[in-house]
């Protein structure tokens, strides 16, 4: 498109200062212009300046043909676009490794989520009339719910014993004939299942049935109710994501489910509820009535160590590590599934290994000419397969056609992968082998421990997906998809014994760590996969265990059929090219994981967190909320804590009186105010003890005096008896041309906060104002701020120490004036200010913040003190150590580890007696 010439290059096109830098350069490059030390980029904010720098610089173009300025910038060019970007960053390693590298890697983390005071209502009453079904327990946890509830005026229907599915479905239709339900708690997972229970087939099958098939059933039943459904787990109260791993596996399907259900009915309350081992009861009931009755923002809860938890993810990059060594023994199920095929070739090449391949197909005749057929003359197979079936069958149907094709990509796919590891110098063992017998697999994994005494990796790939709604979805449907996955991860282990297993890697996929509708037999097995691999730090700690949650695949795989990569792509999700994920696997296993990964790029709706709005008690009822609190937006689990807060240069002080070429800037010191408040809405009674890593990486501007919307992002997690809050403060601006908007973050940073006030106790010594004085009006005759942002009344050297003291009689720094503030943002800026004369006293540069080490707050009343004193000492390697002091000494707040990143050159001459 063209380009309007009068755009801004910044505020409308969004190239920042340094593309315009490199604009400019190129520019002069394409025509032969010299370099002017003098030039000012801000006299040269649009396309229509840049065309006219040429024009001064060579006027000998007017007469010719005029530069072409979409030749030299667009939104699209090479200036600002991703892939330039992508150059800036050098070189990367070529192939697919590079593809796999590129697509995000995300990890689910426990995180730490406010009490349940902190949230709005979810809008259930649980009072008289209504009427509540309860799955019991073993543990009492259940009895004492009960009581609980009864004493709020609430019916009770027990369930006591959930092992036989069929009674189940039975005795609901006897309940509903009296009225409906309003919720569901079931409890049966609070009883942990024995491991060893586990690996024992009637015995697994008991626990299976107690806990999740009995669950689904139910729930089945009840489809048509609007119901809440809060279920409660023992996996250890954050999930299984911490160290000591999950407490039990069976948990997980009973989360994998709810998390579905969730999907499925996103108007009903759905959460699963997971605790450490314990023999509370009572407290138990209490946390889950108030998980019924506050905060539908997050499926995923958990209570441990006296903390609320739920899950996230945390992007967490990694590199290839050290080559497979050869001779590996690999056991690979689902071996005959094209994605299967594609990575057992890869691990092969790396490792010309041992290859255990397993699959329900029949080994594939390498003479067979369909195999061949399918790739050459696929249309002519059809007609072939059609007349095969129609003498032996009297009504034949596209879909068996397609059924048989299946069977022959399958029998390709098998070939496939034994031909890969035997043409790349490995050695294939086929199987045909159904997981669920136990008795088949126990006989392929004895000839794999007697041929070779151990098994390197157990690559669990294995499973099929059948995506319909609970009320159309058939129990044996639901015990197919969830067996082969389940059972057959069981039967392997079983199998295995006491044989060494060095790395298990199991797949599981996006449904299992969202929950997605339609899925909900496929979510609850691939979660207690994952809960399998988190468990097996216990249970084999010589055994890394992996699973992946894939996104789709594009052009191989389930997914490619049907209109599923249309909904795909409906949805906002991006599907995986098989270049980008066939390395993954072996990714992971050089690079020494442990754990869950997530491997997708976007995840569309899967981080929609739209249930989350309005969850949070808002800025306006927190003892914290302060001007950089606007509105509490949502509290996701992956989003976190968003507050966004409305700014207006022509109203805020702070704004007016912080510009830079004439735009206004946030300052930086509003912008560690802006995270100190929204880190307290979270934990209102806690104190802003420090802020700690703070990094100021994009200045935020407000183009053309307008008001912009200031985002901060929350994040908590427990340190000790501090809770630190991660947080990002972002903007987000309509570009040109642009379809989505475009979010920046500009600054990033921890807030400690400490469960008492500071402490005061520190003082020092506030040296005396020497004869070499340099007062405010030459002070400001280098810095830009205003009126209100001019704190530094003068300033002197003693020593080692540059002294900068508080300007008296300042304006009022914000709207509505004598507001509280967290962090006294202008002794803040006192300490930056003063910090920057030293600076240029020493290299003649000027700077803008970029990085606080820490900056701790030692001074529990708010305020600006009369002959407040920030005392500077260089800390080596250009960052500087800064103490604001009141008149007495005591030492209000210190700064360490402060850095700037340049902004220009200033002539020190008056400031020359600051000189160290």
């Amino acid at each position: 498109d063209m380009l309007d010439l009068d755009l801004d290059l910044e505020a409308d096109l969004g190239i920042d200062t340094v593309k315009q830098a490199e604009m400019f350069a190129a520019i002069r490059e394409v025509y032969d212009i010299e370099r002017d030390e003098t030039l000012a980029l801000r006299d040269y904010p649009t396309l229509a300046h840049a065309i006219e720098f040429v024009f001064e610089k060579r006027p000998d173009l007017r007469s010719g043909t005029p530069p072409d300025a979409r030749s030299v910038v667009s939104p699209d060019s090479a200036v600002g676009s991703p892939s330039a970007r992508a150059a800036d960053a050098g070189p990367v390693r070529a192939g697919s490794d590079a593809a796999a590298q590129a697509v995000p890697r995300r990890v689910p983390v426990a995180l730490l989520r406010p009490p349940t005071s902190r949230f709005a209502r979810t809008g259930v009453q649980l009072g008289a009339g209504d009427r509540v079904l309860v799955a019991l327990d073993s543990g009492g946890v259940g009895k004492a719910l009960v009581r609980q509830l009864t004493k709020r005026g609430v019916t009770t229907l027990l369930l006591d014993d959930c092992t036989d599915p069929e009674d189940l479905q039975r005795r609901v239709g006897e309940w509903t004939a009296d009225g409906p339900l309003n919720g569901v708690y079931w409890l049966p997972a609070l009883d942990p299942a024995g491991d060893a229970d586990l690996l024992d087939p009637e015995a697994r099958l008991v626990a299976i049935n107690y806990r999740i098939k009995s669950l689904f059933r139910l729930m089945r039943a009840l489809y048509d109710q609007p119901l809440f459904l809060i279920a409660a787990t023992r996996l250890g109260g954050r999930h299984g994501y911490d160290r000591a791993g999950a407490t039990d596996t069976i948990g997980g399907a009973v989360v994998g489910f709810t998390k579905a259900f969730a999907r499925e009915k996103p108007g009903q309350l759905a959460k699963a509820v997971d605790f450490a081992p314990s023999r509370k009861t009572t407290a138990v009931a209490d946390q889950l009535i108030d998980e019924t009755l506050y905060d539908k923002g997050a499926v995923e809860i958990g209570y441990a160590d006296g903390h609320r938890w739920t899950v996230g993810l945390e992007s967490q990059a990694i590199e290839f590590g050290g080559q497979l060594s050869a001779g590996r023994v690999f056991v690979v199920t689902g071996a005959a599934g094209s994605i299967v095929s594609a990575i057992v070739a890869d691990l092969a090449a790396a490792s010309k290994g041992i290859f255990w391949l397993l699959d329900l197909t029949p080994e594939p005749n390498p003479d067979d000419a369909d195999l061949q057929r399918l790739e050459s003359d696929r249309d002519g197979l059809k007609r072939d397969l059609f007349d095969r079936l129609k003498r032996s069958a009297e009504r034949v149907t596209p879909a068996m056609v397609e059924q048989e094709i299946t069977r022959i990509e399958r029998s390709r796919a098998a070939l496939a992968a034994i031909r890969a590891v035997e043409a790349r110098g490995g050695h294939a063992r086929y199987r045909a082998v159904d997981l669920r017998d136990v008795d088949q697999v126990a006989q392929v994994m004895s000839e794999v421990i007697q041929e070779s005494g151990r098994v390197d990796v157990l690559l669990h790939a294995a499973g099929l997906e059948v995506s319909r709604p609970l009320p159309k979805k058939e129990p044996r449907e639901f015990d197919l998809v969830f067996d082969v996955k389940v059972d057959g991860w069981f039967n392997l282990l079983r199998g295995l014994g006491d044989a060494p297993l060095g790395a298990a890697v199991v797949f599981s996929s996006i449904a299992g760590r969202f929950g997605n509708a339609g899925q909900t037999d496929y979510s609850a097995a691939n979660d207690m996969l994952c809960k399998a691999m988190s468990a097996l730090r216990r249970t084999r700690p010589d055994t890394r265990g992996i699973a992946i949650d894939w996104t789709a695949w594009a052009d191989i795989g389930m997914a490619t059929r049907g209109s599923i990569p249309a909904i795909m792509k409906q949805a906002g999700i991006d599907m995986l090219a098989p270049e980008a994920g066939i390395p993954v696997v072996r990714r992971e296993l050089t690079a020494g994981t442990h754990g869950e990964v997530l491997i997708a790029d976007g995840l569309g709706i899967m981080l929609d967190e739209t249930q989350a709005r309005d969850v949070m008690l808002g800025g306006s009822e927190s003892s914290a909320a302060g001007l950089m609190v606007g509105t509490v937006e949502s509290f996701g689990p992956c989003g976190g804590l968003v507050v966004q807060t409305r700014l207006d240069p022509e109203v805020q002080p702070f704004l007016r009186d912080h510009q830079i070429g004439g735009t206004a800037v946030l300052p930086g010191v509003m912008g560690l105010e802006a995270m100190s408040e929204a880190a307290l809405v979270g934990f209102p009674d806690r104190f802003v003890g420090a802020l700690e890593r703070v990094e100021f990486l994009q200045p935020f501007k407000f183009y053309r005096g307008e008001a912009r919307t200031v985002t901060v992002k929350v994040q908590y997690t427990p340190d000790g008896e501090d809770i630190l809050a991660n947080c990002r403060l972002e903007g987000s601006r309509q570009l040109h041309g642009r379809a989505e908007p475009e979010v920046t973050t500009h600054f990033t940073g921890t807030v400690r906060l400490t469960a008492k006030p500071p402490d005061e106790a520190r003082s020092r010594s506030v040296p005396p104002v020497s004869e070499a004085v340099v007062g405010s009006d030459a002070i400001y005759h280098v810095y830009f701020h205003g009126p209100s942002y001019r704190v530094v009344g003068d300033a002197w050297r003693a020593k080692d120490v540059l002294a900068g003291r508080l300007a008296p009689g300042l304006p009022a720094g914000q709207e509505p004036a004598g507001g509280s503030t967290i962090v006294a943002p202008r002794l803040v800026e006192l300490a930056f200010q003063t910090a920057g004369l030293a600076e240029i006293a020493q290299s003649e540069r000027m700077g803008l913040p970029s990085r606080i080490e820490r900056l701790e707050l030692r001074r529990a009343a708010n305020g600006e003190p009369d002959g407040s004193t920030a005392l500077v000492e260089e800390a080596g390697d250009g960052a500087f150590d800064v103490d604001v002091t009141d008149k007495t000494g005591r030492v209000l707040l210190s700064l360490r580890g402060y850095r700037t990143n340049p902004l220009g050159r200033v002539e020190n001459a008056p400031f020359r007696a600051l000189k160290a």
